[in-house]
C-alpha cells in the first residue's frame, strides 16, 4: 500500500509538476540575471578562495560552502549517478548537466534571499533560509511552517536515512560487514557530530569535504587518463540517448528521452539540491565576504557545479568508461564494480571509504539544515532539539537496515514536495533578489567593493532581522574583480 501511493506521488511530482517547475524556474532565473552563471563565473571562483575570512558573527562562507558540499556529496553523487544510468540510460547524465547549469541561477536567486532575511538565534548564530523569507519577505508564515514540515521530513529524516542506507550497502558488499553494526557506528558518530550544534558541524565539514572531494576526483582522473580512447564515443552514446536517436530506428523516441530527462533531473536535483530550499538553510549562517548577501549566492552558486558538473561527472565517467556491467538496479554495487574493474580490487575498497565519508558528512548536514527549521518552528530557540536529535539518530538506524528502492522513492517524494514550496517562494520574490543581486554588480562594475545598504531597498524595512545588515563593515577582501 504504501510503495503504491509512494510511486503515484512520484508520478504525479517527477513525471509533470517539478520537470517543468524547475527547468521553467531555472531558465527564467537564468535569463532574469543575464546568464550568471556564465558571465561570472570567474568571479565566483574568486570569491570561493577568499571565502575562509568571516566574522564573528556568523561562520565562514568557506564553512558553508563546505557544509553544504557535505549535504550534497553523498548518495546522489555515487549511488543516484548509477542509478539514472542504469534506469534511464547514459542520456540521464546529459539532463544532469542541464539541470545543474540551470540550478546554479537557482541557487544564486536562493541563497541570496536568505542572506537577506537572516536573523540571530538566542546564542547570536545566524539563522535564516526559505521559511524565514517566506515569513519575513511574503508575509506567509504559514508557507514557512509548511516548508520546515517537509524540510524536516526530507533532510532530518528521510535522507539521512538514504545515506546510512548506502553506507551499509557499500559496506556489506565490500567488506561483509553486517548492517547492524554498521548502523550502530554510524549512529554513535553522527551523534558525537550533531550534539555539538551547527558550528560542530560547519568544523567537521571544512576538515573532512575539501580532502573527500579531491581524493574522488583524482581517481576519476587516473580512469579517464587511462581511457582516453573511449572518452570520445562515451561523449557521444550521451549525447545520442539524451535526445533518443539512437533509439530512433526503432521507434520509441519521446519515451526514452522523457525517461532520460525525468531520471536526471531527478537524480541531479537529489545531488546538487538546487532550488529545492535545502543548501538555504546553511547559507544564512554565514558571514559573507564581500559583505552583502550576492557574495553567499556566488559561494553557493559553485557548490551546485563542482556537485554535479565535477563530482557526478566523475561517477558518470567511472561507469561509462568500464562498460555495460549490468547490474540489479543497486546503485552503489554498480558505482564499485565499474571502478573494479578499472582499477582492481582495490577500487571496492576505496569506494566503500568514499561512500563512508561522503555519506557520513551529508548526515550531519541534513541535521543542520533541519535544525534551522526546528528553530524556526519554535522561535528560534533550541527548545524540543534533543528530543529532534535522537528522532534522526533512529532513523540513521533505520536506513542501515532498509530496502534501498522504497527509501529512494520516499526521498524523491519528500524532496518534491519541498521543492515545490520553494520555487513557489522563489518566484514570487524574485523581483527584489534580483535587484540585491544587480546592485552587486553594479558596485563590482565601478570598481568598487560591494557592501550591502539597506537603504537602496526601502521594501525591506521592517521585514529584516533585529541587528542584521545595520551598519555592515567594510568587507576584508583587496580585490573583489
Amino acid at each position: 500500500m504504501l510503495e503504491t501511493i509512494v510511486n503515484f506521488l512520484n508520478a504525479l511530482l517527477w513525471g509533470k509538476l517539478l520537470v517543468y517547475g524547475l527547468v521553467g524556474a531555472g531558465l527564467y532565473f537564468t535569463v532574469r540575471l543575464a546568464f550568471i552563471q556564465l558571465t561570472h563565473f570567474r568571479h565566483g571562483i574568486k570569491v570561493l578562495t577568499i571565502s575562509r575570512q568571516g566574522g564573528n558573527s556568523g561562520l565562514s562562507s568557506f564553512q558553508v560552502f563546505c557544509t553544504s558540499m557535505a549535504a550534497r556529496v553523498g548518495a546522489g553523487n555515487m549511488a543516484g549517478v548509477a542509478v539514472a544510468i542504469g534506469t534511464a540510460g547514459p542520456g540521464a547524465v546529459f539532463w544532469m548537466w542541464a539541470i545543474a547549469v540551470l540550478g546554479m541561477a537557482t541557487a544564486m536567486i536562493e541563497s541570496t534571499l536568505a542572506q537577506v532575511y537572516k536573523v540571530r538565534d538566542e546564542d547570536g548564530q545566524f539563522r535564516g533560509g526559505p521559511s524565514y523569507y517566506m515569513e519575513k519577505g511574503l508575509g506567509q508564515r504559514w508557507m514557512g511552517v509548511l516548508f520546515s514540515l517537509f524540510l524536516i521530513l526530507a533532510f532530518g529524516l528521510v535522507f539521512n536515512a538514504v545515506q546510512a542506507n548506502t553506507i551499509s550497502g557499500a559496506m556489506e558488499q565490500v567488506f561483509g560487514v553486517d548492517p547492524l553494526y554498521v548502523g550502530s557506528l554510524t549512529v554513535l558518530a553522527s551523534a558525537f557530530v550533531i550534539m555539538g550544534g551547527l558550528r560542530k558541524v560547519a568544523r567537521v565539514s571544512e576538515i573532512i569535504v575539501p580532502f573527500m572531494a579531491l581524493a574522488y576526483i583524482a581517481i576519476a582522473l587516473v580512469v579517464v587518463f587511462s581511457n582516453l580512447e573511449k572518452l570520445p564515443e562515451v561523449i557521444e552514446l550521451v549525447i545520442k540517448s539524451a535526445f533518443g536517436w539512437q533509439e530512433a530506428v526503432a521507434g520509441g523516441v519521446a519515451y526514452s528521452v522523457a525517461q532520460a530527462m525525468q531520471a536526471g533531473i531527478a537524480r541531479g536535483l537529489f545531488s546538487n539540491e538546487a532550488g529545492m530550499g535545502s543548501a538555504a538553510n546553511v547559507a544564512a549562517s554565514a558571514t559573507p565576504n564581500p559583505n552583502h548577501p550576492a557574495s553567499q549566492g556566488f559561494v553557493q552558486m559553485m557548490g551546485v557545479f563542482f556537485d554535479t558538473i565535477v563530482i557526478c561527472t566523475a561517477t558518470a565517467a567511472i561507469i561509462l568508461l568500464a562498460g555495460d556491467m549490468g547490474g540489479d538496479g543497486d546503485g552503489i554495487k554498480l558505482t564499485i564494480d565499474a571502478l573494479t574493474s578499472h582499477v582492481g580490487a582495490w577500487g571496492a575498497t576505496f569506494i566503500a571509504g568514499a561512500i563512508l565519508l561522503f555519506c557520513f558528512t551529508s548526515i550531519i548536514a541534513n541535521y543542520s539544515y533541519a535544525e534551522t527549521n526546528v528553530m524556526f518552528l519554535n522561535g528560534n530557540s533550541k527548545k524540543g532539539l534533543l528530543s529532534f536529535r535522537m528522532l534522526v539518530l533512529g532513523m540513521v538506524m533505520f536506513g542501515s537496515l532498509a530496502k534501498i528502492s522504497l527509501v529512494w522513492d520516499l526521498a524523491d517524494v519528500s524532496m518534491g514536495l519541498m521543492a515545490i514550496v520553494n520555487i513557489v517562494a522563489l518566484v514570487m520574490l524574485s523581483g527584489l533578489a534580483i535587484r540585491v543581486i544587480n546592485d552587486y554588480r553594479q558596485q563590482l562594475a565601478n570598481g568598487d567593493m560591494p557592501v550591502f545598504d539597506r537603504r537602496k531597498f526601502p521594501e525591506l524595512e521592517g521585514q529584516l532581522g533585529e541587528g542584521v545588515w545595520t551598519d555592515a563593515p567594510k568587507s576584508s577582501v583587496a580585490d573583489p574583480a
